[in-house]
């Protein structure tokens, strides 16, 4: 006996093959990085040269003046551009104090500036995607060919190559390759990614097929209606590279308080040289403002919480999801896999008269082993929680247009859709109960209608005290569902998980759109799994992927959390809260101390040596306060989520 997929009774879509995708650096990211290695050897080869074997001043100077023009020069030029651009941030007054150390003839502090300045630029951008990578995965997600269709020859061809009219054969698990119509074959198709409806699609003759949807079991033939280039998939395309492009710009908390730090800096630089006429006060005061505890506390305490994060199965790729996480105010949910499970669950057994609710479940589970429809295991884990004994099948059957077919213990059985029981006329159908939201499948048993099983995406266990405790643990003031599931699914789960805002049957377009608008009145916060949550993703503030459904949310997304879970998103918003303070603490305490050094370097108390070494105490206090963010907090996450 030959058992196919093929499956009249109902179809939605589901989850489709993991896989991830690599960002690439750009230049900037290689130049820093290298600028801050080299740094790191020619300062290592200069106190060798100078303390190890006690060489001439010309000889272990010469790696530190190697630093200064290989890396200070390029850094200098970078920053000349921001300031014609007018950014004013932390490494300006770093520049500043690189052409100070050089006039002071302190090579030493002028390449430990330049490592400073090189290596926190090289930590920020540490796991950051370009735009390049995400369109790249998805091209590379799509088939580079097509199986086209000419009587009874098939043959391969170059996806632009397709033209509308032409017919495609789609082998079991292919990716389409454009938009179409089913002219022949009945099966299933996974489109949850584009269009964000649960479980898989019902393909039979007629039906219409997507881009980039994956197809099930079963060869289909199709029309194509679409050129590759004008198909949904492009489109998702060309909007990833809109929202790419118009993505928000964020200041990062080094930029802020440099903003404030660097004129206060220059401030008092400027007033010690106008009030004594000496030039070497001017030079004292940069270089005990240098402002290490931004360009490399900051960083480290960055970089110790994505270290942290990662050990709890969470990974950032954009570091400055960090820091923008806690200043979120508006929580944008995609449904399906997110605050669902994005699998079918029964929900409802209605029987008829004359039927019992436990025999009716128990013939057709045991039939239902025999089937690869995804209702088929939602049946089955419902008798198992049960604790029903199944009974064996035999003459078990799927015929397109005709459902599941076979006998159970001496009883004829059909499931089908509710369309082909009022076709059939089968005695009992009027007894059918109205049509309700979510899927459905009813069941015939020895000619006459016995039940209607219905089937919802369940919610996760955590959705409902997680959307309760977004306001009072993280200040969230909206919390909204944006979803291109039907709405009446979209509204079902809300009032299940206490959300009041929804967005129904939106395309990556409109949900896009939607984040924008959003996003401009108030920092947002994007949880979805699928590639139809990708643009959106990118144009919110922070994007988090919940496990890896697709490698182009990956990509997107600032913050991947490996693990199915709402718990995990709680723990990075509580590491990042902890990451935030840190930082502010050795950010801040770190100014305060400066500007303190660089009153009594300004009143003629501290040298320029001085001021050198004191910097160097304060780096170091600073530091080390920022090296406890890689060590896990107490709390990581609040006690609710494991039932403590």
């Amino acid at each position: 006996m030959k058992i196919t997929s093929e499956h009249p009774r109902v179809g939605d879509g589901s989850v489709g093959k993991k896989q991830s995708a690599r960002s690439t650096p750009g230049f900037w990211q290689h130049k820093t990085a290298f600028i801050a290695i080299f740094s790191i050897l020619a300062i290592f080869l200069h106190l060798l040269l100078r303390y190890g074997y006690h060489t001439a001043p010309g000889l272990y100077q010469g790696p530190l003046l190697a630093t200064l023009v290989l890396g200070g020069v390029p850094l200098l030029h970078d920053l000349v551009q921001k300031v014609l651009k007018q950014e004013f941030g932390s490494d300006l007054l770093g520049g500043i104090a690189i052409i100070t150390a050089l006039l002071l003839g302190e090579y030493l502090a002028g390449s430990i500036i330049v490592l400073m300045l090189s290596g926190g630029e090289a930590l920020e951008n540490y796991a950051l995607r370009s735009a390049s990578s995400v369109l790249a995965t998805l091209a590379k997600r799509m088939p580079s060919i097509a199986h086209r269709k000419r009587e009874l020859d098939i043959t391969d061809v170059a996806l632009n190559e397709v033209a509308v009219g032409d017919l495609l054969v789609l082998y079991p698990h292919d990716l389409c390759p454009v938009d179409g119509i089913v002219i022949e074959g009945h099966g299933v198709m996974d489109e949850s990614y584009l269009t964000g409806e649960p479980f898989q699609m019902t393909k039979t003759h007629g039906s219409t097929v997507i881009s980039g949807a994956i197809n099930g079991e079963t060869a289909l033939t199709i029309r194509a209606t679409q050129l590759a280039a004008d198909s949904r998939y492009a489109k998702i395309m060309e909007v990833m590279r809109e929202s790419e492009a118009q993505r928000p710009k964020l200041r990062r908390i080094g930029d802020q308080l440099g903003a404030i730090y660097t004129p206060i800096a220059l401030a008092v630089a400027l007033l010690a040289w106008a009030m004594s006429g000496d030039a070497v006060r001017f030079l004292a005061v940069l270089v005990i403002a240098t402002p290490c505890p931004l360009l490399i506390a900051i960083p480290i305490a960055i970089i110790g919480s994505i270290s942290l994060c990662a050990r709890r199965a969470i990974i950032v790729k954009s570091p400055v999801v960090l820091e923008q996480i806690a200043e979120c105010r508006t929580a944008i949910f995609d449904k399906t896999g997110t605050l669902t499970y994005g699998e079918p669950k029964l929900t409802e057994h209605l029987v008829a008269p004359g039927f019992n609710e436990k025999e009716v479940l128990t013939f057709v589970a045991s039939l239902e082993r025999y089937s690869k429809h995804p209702l088929a295991r939602a049946i089955l884990d419902a008798a198992k929680e049960a604790g029903i004994p199944l009974s064996e099948a035999t003459e078990v059957g799927e015929s397109a247009g005709q459902g599941l077919r076979g006998t159970v213990s001496g009883h004829q059985l059909q499931v089908t859709s509710r369309s082909k029981l009022i076709e059939q006329q089968v005695p009992g159908f009027d007894l059918l109960p109205p049509t309700t939201g979510g899927l459905e499948c009813v069941v015939v048993i020895d000619q006459r209608y016995a039940a209607t099983l219905h089937f919802r995406d369940a919610p996760r266990a955590e959705s409902i005290p997680f959307v309760a405790h977004l306001g009072p643990k993280h200040q969230f003031q909206r919390v909204m569902i944006l979803s291109g599931d039907r709405e009446s699914e979209v509204r079902y789960l809300a009032e299940q998980v206490g959300i009041t805002e929804i967005h129904a049957q939106k395309t990556p377009e409109e949900k896009l759109a939607i984040v924008r608008k959003e996003t401009a009145v108030a920092k947002t916060l994007y949880v979805g799994d699928g590639i139809n949550d990708a643009p959106a993703m990118m144009a919110a503030t922070v994007g988090v992927a919940i496990g890896q459904n697709s490698d182009v949310t990956g990509e997107a997304a600032g913050v991947v959390v490996m693990d199915n879970s709402l718990q995990k998103v709680d723990e990075f918003m509580h590491i990042s809260r902890r990451m935030r303070g840190i930082a502010l603490q050795s950010a801040v305490g770190g100014m305060v101390l400066s500007i303190i050094g660089m009153v009594f370097a300004a009143s003629g108390h501290l040298s320029p040596v001085s001021g050198a070494i004191l910097q160097e105490v304060i780096d170091v206090l600073a530091i080390l306060n920022a090296l406890r963010a890689a060590f896990p907090p107490k709390v990581v996450h609040d006690l609710w989520l494991s039932g403590g």
